[in-house]
């Protein structure tokens, strides 16, 4: 049998080559300067560490076809420094091979190197024992933590210089940050504050990479560092300094989601709308955040209660799957910006307000005119009168005229496809029957009934002290009771106060309970009643972090752990007497003993008979073959990402720690794929479908005429249609064919009885 390669343990806790970058500052305009032209920048936020390296000329050759010229990425602190002077820039955290890979495919790259990152990364991309170093603190003049943030800066800027990849040594990297929405929450820090910002700049620009500094959501940027916007909009932006390039470092194309809350989604119109307005008022780089967001693999997840998927409903979903409409129609605006480049960084700017929220924008250069019409309106369409020409704008919508007499693109108007992704069992094995599971139990006696630590104290300490090598940390303290103690009653509990985010707790031995808190809060009081006996009594309390604080003021000592009180309670009748073990002698132990001696390496003690379900503290383990196909994998928990890279085709391995108590057996893994692929074209556009390396199957539903009733998957014709069988018409040219292309049109479709002013439109639903 070959060697399994994938050891995947789950806790169910439930852009070009460019010689120079500049800005330049004539007349009023404010356009990034590369390689001696004025440029248009569009670029997406790809993070090397939440995808792997076999996936990145993939995910980075998809966003160049889908009309970016520039990837934009954090380096990450504690990836790559998880210990003070231990330096890891292996597999997916060799960001300078992903840099080489951005370069390869033609793209320019915009470095934020923070290091202070947020992106909903553990602790903000801190390292945890930077918190553990003596009288330091964070984000601010402090003599400790600029020492600490310099030496990291100045490696990672060094290694860069070191392979030649600013721009400014012929490199990529046109763009390069500190320090990171620090404006956001700088009012807390006071003077202090402001100070440490005029240190970033000037630390930052010591550095000597001949490309301009950035810093995002900072309104007193220091000279010469350049301000940028993050939000979901920033038209309205306008940068602090006059004369410097309007730049969006973060357009938000979803949201991240939490443990229990929903799917966010923001749709591609919204995306667009957002996009072109900026443009309409003078932006000149954009970038999404995310374009692909990926997957929160190993242990860096923030929050805490940050999911393990990272999908951010981005153009590129958590897989690399075209998120469509999203992907493609943002592409086409894409490709009309760049069309328009030239008049769009030269010309000359002229506005005209219509008044209720609609607006003009014309762009004139001596060649020629480019146009913008924007309608805010987020309810009425609007008809706007233009050098002698009516034009209507839908709601909430923006119209593109390169020529300014047509309209080429409407933010409003997807002409791309909608694919509903499907998720397909195992088809190397018959699925999840043939998943044999063998068990073991976490060995937690020891722990629990003697309360053996490896350091102690006598107070209770922040669970950050454990410098973030697990997430688990027992609390373990003895306490003598006899019956003539005050406190001891027939009615006795423990109260824990706790800021980790999951407790257990053990009294002599015995399992009390568990608790845990819930997102967005971060303390929280567990309290049970208990039986104590005579005597010596053991407590033992694991506490277990899921994601440390990764934004805000102050987030960095913000409490982990048990900070305490941690009190026994004697009631007898109405009077209440209280024994506060805060003080007492605490034992600590840090992580599982499954987790610290790798017993999912170890192939022993593992049994194959009465597998328990249900059963707390307890590791099981796998082995099944990679599903067919190149089709990303997913294990079927919530449908964590499984990328092919960790697999082999022979035999893998799975190994799972169960926390809480689940069944082994309803796991199972799938790939998903492109199950439904419903195209959609106006009028005199071209409808493209594709079923992303399928064939098309059939056709289930085509109509050609009005806006049909439903969404895909249940579609009504309409009340008007071409005298054409479009459904004939349809499955002709697309049945067997991987994508197939049809014009929305009369010539094809035949005349309707539809009226003049009815926006007539193809609308196909394929099956894949």
């Amino acid at each position: 049998m070959a060697s399994p390669k994938l050891n995947l343990f789950v806790l169910l806790s439930v852009i070009f080559f460019v010689s120079a970058c500049a800005y330049d500052v004539s007349r009023d305009e404010r356009a990034l300067t590369i390689d001696g032209k004025r440029r248009i920048i569009m670029s997406g936020s790809i993070h090397y560490p939440r995808s792997t390296p076999e996936m990145w000329p993939d995910l980075i050759k998809k966003s160049k076809d889908g009309g970016l010229n520039a990837i934009e990425t954090y380096i990450f602190w504690n990836a790559h420094e998880p210990l003070r002077r231990q330096y890891d820039f292996s597999g997916n955290l060799d960001f300078i091979r992903f840099l080489k890979t951005v370069q390869d495919a033609g793209l320019y790259v915009i470095l934020r190197i923070g290091p202070y990152v947020c992106a909903e990364w553990n602790y903000g991309g801190f390292p945890v024992w930077l918190h553990n170093i003596p009288g330091i603190e964070f984000r601010t003049t402090n003599t400790a933590f600029m020492n600490e943030m310099q030496n990291f800066t100045t490696l990672i800027v060094d290694m860069v210089k070191q392979e030649k990849l600013f721009a400014s040594q012929g490199g990529p990297i046109i763009l390069a940050q500190i320090e990171n929405e620090y404006g956001n929450i700088m009012a807390p820090y006071g003077d202090a504050g402001k100070a440490y910002v005029d240190w970033c700049g000037k630390m930052a620009e010591s550095l000597d990479i001949g490309v301009p500094w950035i810093m995002c959501q900072q309104p007193d940027t220091p000279e010469p560092l350049i301000q940028t916007c993050n939000g979901f909009y920033c038209d309205d932006y306008e940068p602090a300094k006059p004369n410097t390039p309007k730049m969006w470092t973060e357009n938000w194309t979803g949201w991240f989601k939490n443990w229990g809350g929903q799917d966010p989604h923001r749709t591609a119109e919204d995306v667009a709308f957002a996009v072109a307005r900026f443009f309409q008022t003078g932006g000149t780089l954009q970038n999404y955040y995310m374009y692909h967001g990926g997957t929160n693999f190993g242990r860096i997840a923030g929050g805490p209660y940050i999911t393990t998927t990272y999908d951010y409903d981005a153009p590129l979903d958590e897989y690399g799957n075209f998120a469509q409409p999203k992907y493609g129609h943002l592409k086409e605006l894409h490709n009309v910006l760049f069309s328009m480049e030239k008049v769009l960084t030269h010309g000359n700017v002229t506005n005209t307000d219509f008044g209720n929220s609609v607006s003009a924008t014309v762009y004139q250069t001596d060649e020629g005119s480019s146009c913008f019409f924007s309608n805010a309106n987020t309810t009425t369409d609007a008809t706007l009168s233009f050098q002698g020409s009516a034009y209507i704008v839908p709601a909430w919508s923006v119209s593109i005229l390169p020529d300014c007499k047509t309209e080429v693109y409407n933010t409003a108007k997807v002409n791309t496809q909608t694919s509903v992704m499907v998720k397909k069992s195992n088809e190397a094995e018959s699925e999840p029957m043939s998943l044999k599971w063998v068990w073991r139990p976490e060995n937690i006696d020891e722990t629990v009934l003697q309360g053996k630590g490896e350091i102690s104290a006598s107070q209770l300490v922040d669970q950050k002290v454990t410098n973030d090598v697990s997430d688990y940390l027992w609390y373990m303290t003895s306490v003598n009771l006899d019956k003539n103690d005050p406190i001891w009653s027939e009615n006795m509990t423990i109260r824990i106060n706790g800021t980790g985010q999951v407790i257990h707790a053990y009294v002599n031995g015995e399992y009390l309970g568990s608790q845990w808190a819930t997102y967005g809060i971060f303390n929280y009081v567990f309290e049970k009643r208990v039986k104590f006996n005579p005597g010596q009594n053991q407590i033992s309390i694991l506490s277990a972090t899921v994601g440390l604080q990764n934004y805000g003021s102050f987030f960095d000592v913000v409490q982990n752990g048990l900070p305490g009180p941690i009190e026994i309670i004697g009631r007898k009748g109405d009077e209440s007497i209280i024994k506060d073990l805060s003080s007492h002698k605490w034992s600590y132990k840090v992580d599982l003993h499954g987790l610290e001696n790798k017993v999912f390496m170890d192939s022993s003690k593992w049994q194959a008979e009465n597998l328990p379900t249900n059963r707390m503290m307890t590791w099981y383990k796998t082995t099944f073959k990679a599903p067919l196909g190149k089709d990303p994998v997913v294990v079927n928990l919530q449908g964590y990402h499984v990328p092919r890279s960790f697999m082999s085709d022979d035999n893998n391995e799975l190994v799972l720690f169960e926390e809480f108590g689940g069944n082994p057996s309803l796991v199972n893994f799938q790939t998903i794929r492109v199950g439904t692929a419903c195209g959609n074209s106006y009028e005199n556009k071209t409808m493209e479908l594709s079923c992303e390396g399928r064939l098309i199957s059939d056709i289930k539903f085509a109509s050609y005429g009005d806006a049909p009733e439903g969404t895909c998957g249940s579609f009504a014709t309409g009340s008007c249609q071409g005298k054409n069988d479009a459904l004939s018409i349809v499955r002709n040219a697309c049945v067997g064919k991987e994508t197939c292309s049809i014009p929305a049109s009369d010539e094809v479709f035949g005349s309707t009885t539809c009226g003049k002013d009815v926006s007539k439109k193809l609308v196909v639903e394929a099956i894949c």
